[in-house]
């Protein structure tokens, strides 16, 4: 941001984003105040909202309308909570919106991981500025904080506009943008395992506003809790707006970063794993990685998203971005309690090499014509939509399961070799998509939104060692419906139905192609905004099934049928905006049924995994006023319950709360921050699995941060 915050709700915009000369002054008195420049306000459906709610989004309804006017559940997480908790991962950004399960399989820097609905997305989710941004075998993308603006949630199917997608929802990243301002700010932090973090956000316009431009850059050098983990980071991304008129603007977005992370670490669990009379493991042991582990990556994408109306009633819109990323990862993991033979052993633990050298890229085009008009008497905007994706990984993949380690000297004092290949593929898939949406506005609040759409997916894989080409085409179908209606007095109601499609890759012991599996949701809803106030609240009540899911074949032991359902039902609360001037809350709690309702493995009726029955979070800021002004604090609290770690539900992970704190002063352009997650370091297991053990949680994080405003 580019000045200090204002708290006050109904003064915010006289007070923060313009001059202001009060009525009560004559006009000889009247004083001009210097240029205020806004970056990121609430002033359109990507901007970065005011304090921690947001007015519109383009996510739900890519033509951008109203939150209140999208018949399904959005969550945001605003730029100004994203400067308070000052996240070092998306997925800890996430950590309090309500519905989603942040970081579920614990402390892995590889990618962005999180459940929505009590379904594990992991990176299959995530979306970019409206765009894919989903990871390709183990090519993810990782997208850092420092270059987002806003984080858009949208839960429930959304295959209409997106496409193959799980039918718990999407995570849309809005990245930051130029703005018609000069602005600068510079960063430098410590933090805990010595990380040290330089950051640069900078940006402005030449003098006509025509054209506009922002760098933002950083590096980090540092590491995680375990012993021999690097996390380091280089990054710069540029924007370059051209808006030569008030109804064109082209905006391209660019970036290169380069990663050096750590990969996850399971860990076998005394009186679970092997017998407990043999003791827990060393914390050496535990808290350690071995030396040949890494997870080194390089990327970067180029693309643009232009805008051109023709008049008042037609627009044309079109996004675009390709992004390439190359991986290098070696990890020698813990595989069970096994001999290298695969017998059951209770005090070896067996150890696998595993190998991925790969390259991917991702190309990713939607095209959309904007209609506006006047349809039975109210306002009428239709969206067509063409969009197309093509996504390719080549690569070549090694393993070796020939490393054991007793549990009684357990050491990663041992020379590992690199793992013979056993697979060397190139994958490429292509998405089409034709989609319609109408959203009709009414003047008695009244809104109705109806989608369709028609997807054509192509998956061909070369096998490079045995020369083969397998091919697969998929179509599907999917539509919504729903409607809101905004009753005067801040209530808004809404429900709906959606679909959803993901493809499933392979054939059954017939031969029979996999079909995609379908997602259903039915949703009802209530948002209600007090008058005159900067408070947003929300209830939720969502139902979701998702067939054609794949489950065993119990007449052919190896192979799967399309015969498995999973239901999810539950309830979201959500509360977010300014309490009082200075005081500022983000609180949430959801309740999920999540159940297996049909399965072959003699599952049925058994909870899905990784899906928590409760879930509460709140986050409260404090802006001191009077002589501590300037000065702000940040707290929070999140409770995950009790989840099972596998399907079978043999394997149960106790529910845990984690405490979160920010401390802010800000003085004169400067500003010194200190953010500390985890405040307790509670130690924890973010999952379990029946056979390799449990993954930990993260424990106590402090980062110091001192930044300059120019």
């Amino acid at each position: 941001m580019i000045f200090s915050r204002c708290r006050r709700p109904l003064l915010a915009f006289a007070l923060c984003g313009a001059a202001f000369t009060p009525a009560s002054l004559h006009a000889e008195e009247a004083v001009r105040l210097g240029t205020i420049y806004l970056e990121g306000g609430d002033g359109g459906a990507i901007s970065g909202g005011t304090g921690y709610t947001v007015s519109e989004t383009a996510t739900g309804i890519k033509a951008g309308v109203p939150v209140t006017e999208v018949p399904q559940a959005v969550g945001v997480v605003t730029e100004q909570e994203l400067k308070d908790r000052d996240p070092v991962q998306i997925e800890d950004a996430l950590a309090y919106v309500p519905g989603v399960t942040a970081s579920v399989w614990g402390v892995d820097d590889r990618y962005d991981q999180f459940a929505l609905r009590g379904f594990d997305l992991g990176t299959s989710g995530i979306y970019r500025d409206g765009l894919l941004n989903k990871a390709m075998n183990f090519s993810g993308f990782k997208v850092d904080p420092f270059m987002v603006q806003r984080i858009d949630v949208l839960k429930g199917p959304s295959s209409v506009l997106y496409g193959s997608n799980d039918a718990a929802g999407m995570v849309n990243i809005i990245t930051k943008r130029p703005v018609f301002a000069p602005f600068t700010e510079a960063r430098l932090s410590y933090g805990s395992h010595d990380t040290v973090e330089a950051g640069l956000d900078t940006g402005g316009s030449n003098a006509d506003q025509t054209l506009a431009w922002r760098l933002t850059a950083l590096t980090r050098e540092g590491a995680n809790a375990e012993k021999n983990t690097r996390d380091d980071r280089d990054l710069l991304a540029l924007g370059l707006t051209w808006a030569p008129t008030d109804r064109t603007s082209v905006t391209f977005l660019g970036h290169i970063q380069r990663d050096r992370l750590a990969p996850n670490s399971f860990i076998p669990v005394a009186g679970e794993d092997y017998p407990a009379e043999k003791g827990e493991l060393p914390a050496s042991f535990t808290n350690a990685q071995h030396p040949w582990n890494r997870f080194d990556t390089e990327q970067a994408s180029i693309g643009w998203q232009a805008e051109h109306a023709f008049n008042d009633a037609l627009k044309l819109r079109q996004n675009f971005r390709y992004a390439r990323q190359t991986t290098d990862y070696r990890h020698i993991y813990f595989n069970g309690m096994i001999l290298p033979d695969y017998t059951p052993s209770d005090d070896t633990m067996n150890f696998a090499a595993f190998s991925v050298d790969e390259t991917a890229k991702t190309a990713a085009l939607d095209t959309q014509l904007e209609y506006r008009s006047t349809l039975a008497g109210g306002e009428n905007i239709l969206t067509f939509g063409i969009d197309l994706s093509r996504r390719e990984v080549s690569g070549r993949m090694g393993w070796d399961n020939s490393y054991s380690v007793p549990v009684s000297d357990p050491s990663y004092d041992f020379v590992v070799t690199a793992p013979g290949i056993y697979q060397d593929n190139t994958t490429k898939v292509i998405e089409k998509g034709l989609y319609l949406q109408d959203h009709l506005r009414f003047s008695n609040g009244v809104t109705v939104t109806g989608g369709l759409r028609r997807s054509w997916v192509e998956n061909t894989t070369d096998n490079h060692l045995s020369g083969s080409t397998s091919r697969q085409d998929d179509t599907a179908t999917t539509g919504m419906i729903g409607a809101t209606w905004d009753l005067g007095n801040g209530f808004v109601p809404y429900a709906s139905y959606a679909e959803s499609f993901t493809v499933n890759i392979g054939s059954s012991f017939s031969g029979e192609q996999f079909r995609p599996t379908e997602g259903k949701q039915v949703e009802v809803g209530l948002r209600y905004r007090p008058e005159g106030s900067n408070l947003q609240f929300a209830a939720a009540l969502f139902d979701i099934t998702k067939t054609n899911v794949l489950t065993s074949d119990p007449g052919n032991p190896g192979f799967s049928v399309q015969t498995g359902e999973v239901r999810h039902r539950g309830v979201e609360l959500e509360a977010r905006g300014q309490v009082t001037e200075q005081l500022s809350v983000v609180a949430g709690y959801t309740y999920l049924d999540a159940r297996i309702t049909k399965s072959n493995d003699g599952d049925a009726g058994n909870r899905t995994p990784l899906a928590p029955k409760h879930q509460a979070s709140i986050w409260a800021d404090y802006a001191f006023a009077g002589k501590a002004e300037g000065l702000s604090l940040g707290a929070g609290l999140r409770y995950v319950g009790e989840t099972w770690g596998d399907t079978a539900n043999t394997r149960s992970v106790d529910s845990y709360v984690l405490a979160d704190m920010a401390l802010r002063y800000d003085w004169e352009g400067y500003s010194a921050a200190l953010g500390v997650t985890n405040l307790f370091d509670k130690d924890y297991a973010a999952t379990c699995d029946a056979s390799v053990g449990c993954i930990r949680g993260e424990g106590r994080e402090v980062t110091l941060t001192l930044s300059k405003r120019f």
